[in-house]
């Protein structure tokens, strides 16, 4: 797939990876709407980028379709989804305050869940009526690419991370099955589980909280950087092989216990 010219969208994008991610694409020359409940924090990037600030709750179906009819109207059908949208609080099953609290819980999984799978139908949606791209014509009939963001949590979730990591680890469940079902369309679907990164929740931390997160990464010995998701993401819209597989971008950590 060549991003150039291409219409994409990325929920998330007012700050971390989902502005990194904006940020790369609009360089490799696509036409970025940027989605986020912060639709300040998605405008001041996109005024960098040339791009469409949009506000979008993305675990409301309805304002995820309304969020990408606008940019349709702007840009056209995006052959690009990028889910970047996601929350992380953190609560324990059984806490000083009692049980965990079901409404965080289904928050947690509102966002960060439905969130993708809105993302996901929508777009599959409006990908699947369009031609394939002009240079996948003769060949593969590729339409579109869909990318989620799940979690090493989804794997390795912590003490206190009983709701996120159920979200991830349903991200990383359904991209197989999405994959294998639009394959018949041209759409990719792929995943990327990212390990610690230096985004703006992570900053927000302790100092010696964060060192102790670097302490677990092996190489490099450091966070990960937004801007490396963002890579990773043009290289698999770059690489038609890349489908219906989640990518860890880690650094080979392993999360402990707690």
């Amino acid at each position: 797939m060549k991003v150039e010219g291409l219409a994409a969208v990325v929920t998330g994008a007012g700050s971390g990876m989902g502005a990194e991610t904006a940020r790369a694409l609009a360089a490799a020359g696509a036409k970025v709407a940027l989605l986020d409940l912060n639709r300040d924090a998605a405008a001041a990037v996109a005024a960098e980028i040339g791009g469409l600030a949009i506000g979008c709750d993305v675990g409301d179906g309805e304002s995820v379709a309304a969020a990408l009819d606008q940019a349709r109207a702007a840009h056209g059908t995006a052959r690009i989804a990028v889910a970047c949208a996601g929350i992380a609080p953190g609560a324990r099953l059984l806490g000083r305050d009692g049980p965990h609290d079901p409404a965080l819980f289904e928050k947690v999984i509102r966002v960060n869940l439905l969130g993708t799978f809105h993302l996901l139908r929508l777009s599959a949606a409006a990908m699947a009526a369009e031609e394939p791209l002009p240079e996948a014509a003769s060949a593969s009939g590729e339409r579109g690419l869909i990318i989620a963001t799940a979690s090493v949590a989804a794997y390795e979730g912590q003490v206190g991370q009983v709701a996120y990591s159920a979200s991830k680890g349903g991200v990383v469940g359904l991209t197989l099955p999405a994959a294998r079902e639009l394959a018949k369309s041209g759409i990719r679907v792929m995943t990327v589980a990212p390990g610690l990164i230096g985004t703006p929740m992570i900053a927000a931390m302790p100092q010696q909280v964060q060192d102790s997160l670097v302490a677990t990464t092996l190489f490099p010995h450091r966070l990960g950087r937004p801007d490396e998701f963002a890579q990773l993401v043009l290289h698999i819209a770059a690489n038609e092989m890349l489908n219906g597989s989640v990518i860890r971008l880690d650094g080979a950590v392993r999360l402990a216990p707690r």
